[in-house]
């Protein structure tokens, strides 16, 4: 209803401003912070609904098929999985004795559990699971068609057989004659082939019919998901990706079996030799940590008689050729060697050693792999090992060798080395090792020992990175312990001890059958023995060892266990009475030691005796009476013990926690622990002291023991211990043990932490190992009855011990005030017991835990979340609660201490993210995932109770904080994780309607909106709230609510830190689409509808952040192109604020709105420039992207609901968006992705990092300015490279820059279909608009709107499918709104035939047949309204010839076969069969034929500008009663000119353009501002006259389609003229400039225009001092251009004056002539001539082509120059030009004086120049011969001019000077002055016609001495000191030359004196000259 114009005057003005400020910031801040329906700003979160209740009060069928999953999570969402553990033996380690103690039972029962999981079964298909790479985006995009582009498309595109036919056909006509002849326009139209006819085109169809059909049409065969032809989301913003950890696995590195095959020696003696491995690859980590390390087989052989030098001897001495004469030394050899192994067999020594570089095995293998399957033999001889090393060295590193290509390999090994019996030990192989790296000359003092060792090393068994392994929990039993001799010291030993043997056992007691068979054989040995001997070194009392024993350690060891060391003399020479070994020593190690195993290095005393009974308890330290030691008790014997073992954690901290807490099981009390005894009272104590001291433990040890440790940790806090009957309530302890155990794995494992750093061991032992202790309490057996004393329940945290009783049962409803009787075992209490739960102690401890345990936790606040998480899950799982309602499901002061831990968790991240950025993320991101994980088990209403609770915190923290956009930052992260739950639709409650079940106050969305556009009553509230961020909506769609909101919010203007969280906020909803289009659970149509109503704000969120998204269409303010165009005609509608017209509102609020100005509503008032924060064009795109998404899959009705509910404005911005849409969306071609791949940069990483730093704040503001100052843009955009605008994938796929041809195939193909994709998605969204549009009174307006948008994404680069429909909705849109285009502005008629006609050109035959269709239609539509076209008509015309003009690669034969078509439809339209119809289209096309033969000519003179612009301005003449088509053609010209940089002729033509328009105005009334006709531009340029050929005859102004472009208008003319001013400007012509000004400047006073009239003065300012200051401006230079043959055709004998650019020499241009015609005509052909003569025709080759160029200058008579004063006006509007030609008498150019002659040549030309084209033809010629004489008088006056413009000039220029003085005075000068007067004045000349010239060239002489005079004296007053000199002899020769000429001048001719006869004229009088007129 209309407002009563008065209450105009009632509204108060500041409520007018508010309202206006409102609508004119198209409501992003005012309006959306604070108005939303239930009143709630987007600045807090609504109360959420009660999610179980509005479930519940649903009926579980009320939504039809596919919906119902949606309404609630899956029955089967949440399963427990039980994993048997991989073994990798065959039969699990499991020692086999019953006997085991508590600690080996619990390890063994933990290695062989299953691994228990709890399973989300639908978790995987959540965002953080299985995100959206660009890798799952390339897989998707397989199968996608190929999309037929113009640009793309080579030749003509054929959509069908009949086609080929055709142009067969068409071709074949008698009349085609070939192009290039020129005769082009004999081709006949009617013999053309036309393209196929579209089938129901001429049938007349109901409108909705016609709709119906082309929506079907364009639903077919369309992508069903849009984003997966979008860039894949930013990887950098996915803070919710996670996975799942792999399960626990122990570190093996990389494992080679090495097998020796066989050892040959060229001699039976290798029999001696016995082989054993020894390949200790730790040890060569440890020497050699750059290369993968040698492996370094050792050989012994059986101990003999002589040291190692001596039995290597034979060995390396004989060779293979002696054999025969060696034969007797050989066999006493082999006899020694036989007797030698029969005694000494069980004794070795060493013998010899080498090494294999594993490397090269290993990459040699590899490669082998690759170059065959056969196992070739490799010899790694250490001569190539050499040669190699130092590249080797360089390429080292963790991947210099990777083992996964490796197969099993055989190798020869030759050479070894001999050992050296004083260099035994591994420090001494390993300096060998390292020499070996080194080409040194060490190797040469090495003896090699030549043998065969054919080794095979079989494929490793685990991969992993070479190096020290990292430190790992243990997964299997293992139980072993390596016993390494070093090195034993005799030399003090009296005796016989000399070889000597060392023997190991291990011994269970002291009796020697108590050894045990736990020693590992050697191979070929048995698998285990009892007894190992060290290899023997000859004659050495102090041997050092290479050998390493390995033990199995028995599952349990005690205190008698130990190791007996036995040492024996050996001896090797057979002797009566000798025993082949003497035990000289013992000593021993015990294993065990309070309880704990003996590892380390030992140093031992040896005894001489053997040690006595009960020896084995004691250490051999301990000084035992009456036993010898050898060296008085010394440490003689170094060894050293290394355990790998499972069971024993070799640790001092674990040992006595383990071993407290085992005690504790089994109460075997009292138990004795070092020097004391536990019994039950003191037990407690230890046992707390124990816990604290965990954080002491070392690290890898606890690491190795993390599952134990965690697992009795989990135990105490559930499980709390009884002793003597009493309850001992440990949680506490255990918890901060817990604390601190988790925060030294983390730290130990630091290196291996995932990027949200948690560790990768932690969070395995969560998801596989963590399981709940058992439900019995596991008392040990046949233990009597425990009493429990419920009085020690007391707690650290303060809570009565009966709140602390009911807490610990689970639900229980009995009364938790029970008191039980300190003597019996109650029910209850067992249960109570039995019962704590972990999750809820975890909570309550968490909560009242003190503030440096906290700090721990807050470390590592994730595993205790995650903790919690598993075991809620576990405690539902085995309880079986998951039918049990979710309210119900847990307690609720369990959920009370949730809801206080979530709040001090939330404000811990508040508070720290200013302190401690990386920790508070990580917070928020575990705090974000936990209540993620509680929305799968608990009540989820009261989950968003938490986020709401959190946000609160946020916002009040918000307004206080330094720096709020980090604090944004992480609330959007922490909502985008929430959001990435699998359930996320569900929990939106995505199909119920939005009218919540118990809204706090009727909605009251009405009251806030405005009258729709297009319904008379008042909108829909529940369609409106459903597009808006309001109340209802965000309180049922809770989780989307807070991202649309945190969108919302982002991209405000005043936002903060805009540009980062901008990207953050639109890379969430991107991300979640993405998500949605690859759900298999929302393929469905219907459901995905469903989901898209959950982002309908979107909608409007894009459409208020319009004036800040990127402009696409670039043009200027062209974002709000079609909101403006509304808002104006918003004018008598009454829609804005009830009434208020804009104008007169902005004028009430202050704005400065002027009254003509067309403001866009959705750019905000101008007064406030607050536009805000641009937003990238990545981002912008990416938005668009996303509303695309909603606006494709949300349900049409509801759109069109909405639509139909808009406000014009708001109607206008969504029209922008649509437009936006087109534009960012646009295809660019191939080639431009070939161009951008050679462009492409990397994004840089540091410039992320440092825009993160100045948003965080964390680098100060100053250097943040500083920065800032360097580069100019406050956040380093790189968007603002001009290159980047055009490119289509601003986020390039990869970062690689050099992609290959497929890979750009590819990106082009995604990109059409994705430019296809959203334009027609575009479309249909415009179909909807238009049929809400049908009803309203303001459709013209919006109809147009629409209509601009259809031609955009006609104009733009579209697919041939788009096209299709595209067309067919134009169509549909012109049959239903006719009057739109032909009654309205005829600026979209106009565009609509000049796409139209682009289109019928095309090369794709299928647009072509659609585009022909539309122009048909148009035509007849028009036709039908008004019996004739006139309109379509001109428009047709003119957008061809603009077409022709300006487009290069315009295809004329497409268009022919389009023409010809048009005729096919006209012919078979039998509804318009009696009307002249047909006739005028015929017309038309023949007309519209005849353009297209101009544009063959034009083709073919592509490369000629000058005939290119001859033929333009030949068609524009053509036009000449054509206005419209004129002025096209002149706009054609100047755009040609501009191309080719001639600025002063394009200026010209629209001077013309002007003029024409002026002449039409001046036709249709007169008014005094605007110019009358051409005449008024006289002043600019002669040439204008010829416009005025437009006269009345010609031409009734109001005759339909006549002069009705937008350029016959004054604001044409004006801008015509600023056209033409700018290119005067362009070209320097600043005189002019002022000329066009003072013909516009009149119109803009009569407009009152002050702002554009303050532009121009400020150009005419420019212009002024331009001319003051450019004092030397260059203009074009002239030549004369004249073709002679007949190849020139219509050139032929025609003489042109060319305009070439400034300083052009003749060479240039006679170069450029010569060889644009050679190209043309071919070689030998085009002769340049080379004088300036005339041209005589007979003797030219008539088979040649001639040209003759020569230089012209502009001349004026003396009369013009008194006007011609400046530069400027000498070198504009010329028309007459002069040469001058030398000649003799006898055919010589040049000869003596007196014979010297020369003709001068005026030639006047048809126009003046500058003119509309740069070739003006000659229209007349005149020529003059000059006599020798009247040459001399000529060159004397130029002389005399010279001389004095050099001495007047002012500042004056010496070298100038001196140079022209030389020049006249210097006695040298060839032909100078003297010679001339000697040759003329020397006698009277007897003919008295030449008196005359006798006198004057003597006056010439005397001005010219005078003139010399003033020179030098000038000359003199300038010159230094250091040119006196110089000048004195310029004075001589002066005085010289003066002396010379004197008798000469001096004579008189007394003839003269007297009266001249009447018959002699004056010949020195122009018109006197003998002429020759041509």
């Amino acid at each position: 209803p209309q407002w009563p114009p008065l209450c105009l005057c009632r509204t108060v003005a500041a409520e007018v401003r508010k309202q206006v400020s409102r609508e004119r910031s198209g409501s992003p801040s005012s309006s959306r912070r604070c108005s939303s329906s239930l009143g709630v700003p987007l600045t807090e979160v609504v109360e959420p609904l009660d999610f179980e209740d509005v479930l519940l009060s649903r009926p579980p069928d009320a939504e039809p098929g596919p919906l119902r999953d949606l309404v609630e999570f899956p029955a089967d969402d949440l399963e427990l999985l039980l994993q048997p553990r991989e073994c990798r033996t065959t039969e699990p380690g499991i020692p086999k004795d019953e006997k085991l103690d508590a600690q080996v039972r619990a390890a063994v029962e933990m290695y062989i559990e299953d691994w228990v999981i709890v399973h989300r079964r639908y978790q995987y298909l959540s965002a953080a699971y299985s995100p959206v790479t660009t890798e799952t985006q390339r897989e998707r995009q397989k199968g996608l068609p190929r999309q037929v582009f113009e640009q793309d498309a080579s030749g003509d595109e054929r959509s069908g057989p009949e086609d080929s036919n055709d142009s067969r056909r068409g071709s074949g006509s008698p009349e085609d004659t070939p192009r290039s002849s020129g005769a082009s326009s004999i081709f006949d139209l009617r013999n053309l082939a036309a393209d196929s006819l579209l089938p129901s085109l001429l049938e007349r169809a109901a409108p909705e019919d016609v709709d119906r059909r082309n929506e079907s049409l364009r639903r077919q065969h369309r992508p069903p998901a849009l984003l997966t032809l979008y860039p894949a989301p930013d990887e950098d913003e996915a803070v919710e990706r996670c996975s799942r950890p792999e399960p626990p696995r122990e570190h093996f590195g990389q494992r080679i079996l090495v097998k020796c095959l066989s050892l040959k020696q060229r001699y039976s003696i290798s029999k001696k030799k016995k082989q054993t491995e020894n390949y200790r690859k730790e040890q060569s980590v440890r020497a050699a940590p750059h290369w993968i390390h040698s492996s370094a087989p050792q050989l012994e052989k059986v101990l003999q008689q002589g040291d190692i030098s001596e039995c290597c001897e034979p060995y390396m001495v004989m060779k293979e050729v002696d054999t025969a004469k060696n034969k007797e030394k050989l066999e006493k050899l082999r006899l020694a060697a036989e007797q030698f192994c029969t005694r000494l067999g069980r004794y070795r020594m060493p013998f010899a050693w080498t090494a294999v570089h594993l490397a090269n095995i290993v990459s040699s293998a590899g490669q082998l792999d690759r170059d065959s399957d056969s196992e070739g033999e490799r010899r790694p001889a250490w001569t190539d090992r050499r040669r190699r090393g130092p590249q080797d060295r360089a390429s080292s590193g963790d991947d210099a060798c990777s083992f996964s290509g490796f197969r099993p390999a055989t190798l020869t090994v030759t050479n070894f080395f001999k050992q050296e019996a004083e260099r035994l030990s591994d420090e001494d192989l390993f300096k060998f090792l390292a020499d070996m790296r080194r080409p040194s000359s060490l190797l040469r003092r090495l003896r090699p020992v030549t043998a065969g060792l054919l080794a095979a090393a079989r494929c490793p068994v685990a991969p992993s990175v070479p190096g020290p392994p990292p430190p790992a929990p243990r997964l299997r039993p293992l139980n072993l312990l390596y016993v390494y001799p070093h090195s034993l010291n005799f030399s003090s030993r009296q005796g016989s001890v000399r070889n000597l043997a060392v023997r190991v056992q291990y011994m269970t007691g002291e009796d020697p059958s108590q050894a045990l068979p736990v020693i590992f054989g050697k191979s070929s040995c048995s698998e285990f023995t009892r007894e190992a001997f060290t290899p023997v070194v000859y004659h050495n009392k102090s041997p050092e060892f290479y050998e390493e024993f390995k033990l199995h350690l028995p599952a349990c060891v005690t205190e008698n266990h130990h190791l007996l060391f036995t040492f024996y003399h050996v001896s090797c020479q057979p002797r009566p009475g000798t025993a082949l070994e003497t035990p000289v020593g013992f000593t021993w190690i015990p294993l065990l030691q309070h309880g704990r195993l003996r590892t380390g290095p030992f140093c031992l005393p040896v005894s001489v005796d053997q040690p006595p009974p009960s020896y084995s308890v004691l250490t051999p330290d301990v000084a035992l009476p009456g036993m010898r030691w050898v060296d008085s008790h010394k440490g003689v014997f170094s060894v050293e013990l290394t355990a790998v073992s499972s069971v024993h954690p070799q640790d001092p901290h674990l040992d006595k926690f383990f071993t407290l807490v085992h005690v504790l099981e089994e109460g075997a009390f009292p138990f004795r622990l070092k020097d004391a005894v536990l019994s039950e009272g003191n037990v407690e104590q230890e046992l707390r002291a124990s816990l604290a001291a965990l954080r002491l433990a070392s690290p890898e040890p606890l690491v190795a023991f993390s599952h134990h440790v965690l697992d009795k940790l989990v135990r105490l806090v559930v499980r709390p211990p009884i002793i003597s009957g009493q309850i001992v309530n440990l949680g506490r302890g255990a918890f901060e043990a817990m604390a601190h155990v988790v925060s030294l794995v983390h730290r130990s494992l630091e290196a291996a932490q995932d990027a949200r750093g948690h560790c990768p061991q932690l969070a395995a032992y969560i998801h596989y190992a963590f399981r709940l202790p058992g439900t019995e309490p596991s008392l040990p057996d046949g233990a009597p009855p425990v009493t429990v004393q419920a009085a020690t329940l007391a707690r650290g945290s303060g809570r009565p011990i009966s709140l602390y009783l009911a807490r610990s049962k689970s639900i229980s409803s009995s009364n938790p005030d029970l008191a039980v009787a300190p003597g019996s075992v109650d029910d209850e209490v067992s249960r109570i017991l039995a019962s704590k739960l972990l999750h809820e102690e975890l909570a309550l401890q968490w909560v009242v835990s003190s503030s440096a345990v906290r700090e721990a936790i807050l470390q590592h606040a994730w595993f205790f979340f995650q903790l919690m998480v598993k075991s809620m899950a576990l405690h539902l799982l085995l309880g079986q609660r998951l039918d049990t309602p979710r309210k119900l499901r847990f307690p609720g002061r369990f959920l009370d201490d949730i809801t206080a831990l979530v709040g001090s968790v939330g404000l811990e991240v508040i508070t720290r993210v200013h302190k401690d950025v990386e920790l508070a993320e990580r917070l928020n991101a575990s705090l974000a995932f936990f209540l993620s994980d509680l929305l799968s088990l608990v009540d989820r209403g009261f989950v968003f109770s938490l986020v709401r609770a959190h946000y609160k915190q946020v916002a009040t923290r918000l307004q206080s904080s330094p720096n709020p956009a980090a604090l944004l930052t992480l609330r959007m992260e922490f909502t985008r994780i929430l959001c990435s739950h699998e359930h996320y639709v569900t929990l939106n409650l995505p199909c119920c309607p939005l009218s919540p079940p118990a809204s706090p106050s009727p909605s009251v969305s009405s009251t806030t909106s405005q009258s729709s556009t297009f319904s008379s009553q008042a909108p829909d509230p529940k369609v409106t709230s459903m597009f808006e961020l309001s109340g209802p909506f965000r309180q049922q769609h809770f989780l989307a609510g807070l991202l649309l909101t945190e969108l919302a919010l982002a991209l405000e203007p005043e936002a903060e830190g805009a540009f980062l969280l901008h990207k953050k906020a639109i890379s969430a909803v991107h991300s979640l689409l993405c998500g949605h289009d690859t759900d298999p659970r929302y393929a469905e149509a219907t459901v995905k509808a469903c989901v898209a109503e959950l982002y309908l704000p979107l909608l409007s969120i894009a459409r208020d952040t319009l004036p800040r998204l990127h402009d696409f269409a670039e043009g200027p303010g062209q974002r709000s192109r079609l909101a403006s165009m509304l808002d104006s005609d918003t004018e008598g509608e009454g829609d804005i604020a009830g009434t208020i017209n804009p104008s007169v509102a902005m004028a009430i609020a202050g704005g400065p709105l002027a009254p003509g100005s067309r403001a866009s509503i959705s750019q905000g008032p101008p007064t406030a420039s607050r536009a805000g924060c641009a937003l990238s064009a990545e981002s912008s795109r990416t938005l668009l992207a996303c509303v695309l998404w909603v606006l494709k899959n949300a349900e049409p009705a509801l759109l069109q609901r909405w639509a139909t509910d808009l406000t014009l404005p708001q109607l206008g911005r969504l029209l922008d968006l649509l437009y936006l849409c087109l534009a960012a969306f646009e295809y660019k071609g191939k080639k431009a992705f070939e161009r951008i791949n050679s462009l492409t940069f990397k994004k840089s990483l540091d410039m992320k990092a440092r825009l993160e730093e100045a948003i965080l704040g964390t680098i100060g503001a100053r250097q943040e300015m500083v920065r800032r100052s360097r580069e100019r843009s406050p956040f380093g955009n790189p968007e603002n490279v001009r290159w980047r605008k055009s490119v289509t994938h601003w986020k390039q796929t990869s970062d690689r820059v050099d992609k290959t041809k497929d890979e750009m195939e590819h990106e082009a193909l995604v990109e059409g279909n994705l430019a296809t994709e959203a334009s027609l998605v575009v479309l249909d969204t415009l179909e909807i608009i238009v049929q809400t549009v049908m009803l309203s009174e303001a459709r013209e307006s919006v109809l147009g709107a629409v209509l601009k948008v259809v031609l955009y994404s006609l104009g733009s680069a579209q697919s041939a499918l788009f096209l299709q429909h595209g067309l067919a909705t134009q169509r549909a849109l012109v049959s239903k709104f006719p009057e739109l285009l032909f009654e309205e502005d005829t600026e979209l008629c106009a565009d609509l035939c000049l796409r139209l006609l682009r289109h019928c050109g095309s090369r794709i035959s299928t647009i072509r047949t659609h585009a022909s269709a539309s122009l048909y239609l148009l035509m007849r539509q028009n036709f039908e309204i008004g019996h004739n076209f006139a309109r379509v008509k001109m428009q047709v015309t003119m957008s061809l010839s603009s077409l022709v003009g300006t487009t290069q690669n315009f295809s004329e034969e497409h268009l022919r076969r389009s023409l010809k078509t048009i005729l096919t439809y006209a012919e078979e339209d039998v509804g318009l069969r009696d009307s002249t119809f047909a006739e005028q289209v015929q017309d038309l096309m023949f007309n519209l034929h005849m353009i297209l033969t101009d544009t063959v000519k034009m083709k073919e003179h592509q490369e000629d500008p000058e005939m290119l612009i001859d033929l333009m301005y030949r068609i524009a003449r053509g036009y000449q009663g054509s206005p419209d088509l004129r002025l096209t053609w002149l706009q054609n010209m100047a755009g040609k000119h501009a191309e080719l940089g001639n600025h002063a002729e394009a200026a010209q033509c629209m001077v013309h353009a002007a003029a024409l328009v002026a002449e039409y105005l001046a036709l249709l009334e007169d008014h005094r501002h605007l110019p009358v006709g051409c005449v008024s531009f006289q002043n600019i340029s002669s040439n204008v006259l010829e416009e005025s050929a437009i006269s009345d005859d010609i031409l009734s102004p109001d005759e339909e389609g006549f002069c009705s472009g937008k350029h016959f208008t004054e604001l044409g003319l004006v801008g015509l003229l600023e056209q033409a001013a700018g290119y005067f400007t362009m070209g320097g012509l600043y005189e002019a400039v002022n000329e066009v000004y003072k013909n516009l400047i009149p119109i803009l006073e009569a407009h009152r225009d002050y702002k554009k009239l303050a532009a121009v003065h400020g150009k005419l300012q420019e212009a002024f001092t331009k001319i003051m200051h450019q004092l030397q401006r260059v203009f074009g230079t002239y030549f004369r251009v004249g073709f002679y043959g007949a190849r020139f055709g219509d050139l032929d004998e025609q003489e042109f004056v060319y305009k070439e650019p400034s300083i052009t020499k003749l060479a240039e241009i006679s170069h450029r002539l010569e060889e644009f015609y050679t190209e043309r005509f071919g070689d030998d052909v085009v002769e340049i001539i080379k004088d300036s003569n005339p041209v005589d025709k007979s003797k030219l080759d008539a088979q040649k082509a001639y040209i003759q160029i020569t230089y012209v200058e502009p001349y004026f008579d003396t009369y013009e120059l008194k006007d011609r004063v400046t530069y400027f006006d000498r070198n504009y509007g010329l028309r007459t030009f002069l040469f001058c030609t030398p000649f003799t008498p006898d055919g010589r150019a040049h000869g003596e004086l007196p014979e010297q002659h020369k003709r001068k040549t005026l030639l006047s030309t048809d126009h003046a120049f500058p003119y509309i084209k740069t070739r003006i033809r000659v229209c007349h010629r005149e020529e003059t011969v000059l006599t020798p004489v009247e040459v001399a008088i000529e060159d004397m006056q130029k002389k005399t001019r010279e001389l004095a413009f050099a001495t007047e000039q002012d500042p004056p220029d010496a070298k100038m000077l001196q140079m022209v003085l030389q020049g006249s005075v210097g006695p040298t000068v060839n032909q100078g002055p003297l010679e001339v007067a000697q040759v003329f004045l020397a006698e009277i000349p007897e003919d008295p016609k030449l008196f005359r010239h006798h006198n004057k060239l003597r006056l010439c002489f005397k001005d010219f001495c005078k003139k010399c005079e003033d020179a030098l004296r000038k000359n003199k007053a300038l010159i230094g000191p250091d040119q006196k000199e110089y000048h004195r002899e310029l004075e001589r020769n002066y005085c010289r030359l003066r002396e010379a000429l004197q008798p000469l001048l001096t004579q008189r001719l007394p003839q003269l004196l007297a009266p001249t006869p009447p018959g002699l004229r004056n010949s020195l009088n122009r018109a006197s000259f003998r002429k020759a007129d041509l």
